[in-house]
């Protein structure tokens, strides 16, 4: 026969308080795309048409509440204990938004009625890649669309970025690059706005 001690259930209760301790020691970590100021200067000119920066698309794979890293080609990483302020794809529209609205000058409509007796120029976003590897890079790969709407003229032009940052080890610099390559990405996006919207022949940067 076996026999079995059983212990007081003050000191299950204890136990187990002490393992939910242990578990919950690691603080939480909440990490933005949106820098506290933009990475250029304010634009010279104020561009001349409205703008409307629509809803990002990215990966699901990182389109997680938790910090996604690659470890490998085949390998991902979810860290429970690093968390996005707000939904990735949420941080990166309102972080592009907040760039491209410094560049050029106006403020996003964001789903607002726009003036109809000015044009609007809307902004698509489609993010292929968003990689965070520790010790090397943050990257990005983006289709992004520009559409001009301007009384009956209609006119639309889809380019394509590549964009690599530096990055260390720690998430903040991992964090930072990817602010990094956004404030690129809207470099390219306003400056062949600009452009375009002048003069249609205008190609991708």
């Amino acid at each position: 026969m076996t026999l079995r001690r059983y212990l007081p259930t003050s000191l299950l209760l204890l136990s187990s308080l002490l393992v939910l301790s242990a578990c919950s020691s690691t603080p939480m970590q909440y990490h933005t795309l949106i820098p506290t100021q933009p990475a250029a200067a304010g634009a010279q000119t104020k561009a001349d048409f409205q703008l409307q920066i629509m809803p990002v698309r990215i990966p699901v794979q990182v389109d997680q509440p938790s910090l996604v890293i690659r470890d490998s080609d085949d390998r991902l990483t979810i860290l429970e204990s690093a968390l996005w302020a707000s939904p990735p794809a949420d941080e990166f529209h309102d972080a592009l938004a907040f760039e491209l609205e410094n560049r050029l000058g106006v403020r996003d409509l964001a789903g607002l009625p726009d003036t109809a007796d000015q044009p609007v120029l809307t902004v698509r976003t489609d993010v292929r890649r968003f990689d965070s590897l520790p010790g090397s890079h943050a990257a990005l790969d983006v289709v992004w669309n520009i559409e001009f709407k301007n009384g009956q003229t209609h006119q639309a032009l889809t380019c394509a970025s590549l964009i690599s940052e530096p990055a260390t080890a720690e998430l903040d610099s991992l964090v930072l690059a990817h602010q990094r390559s956004i404030s690129k990405l809207a470099d390219e996006i306003a400056g062949t706005a600009r452009q375009w919207t002048r003069n249609s022949a205008t190609v991708c940067p």
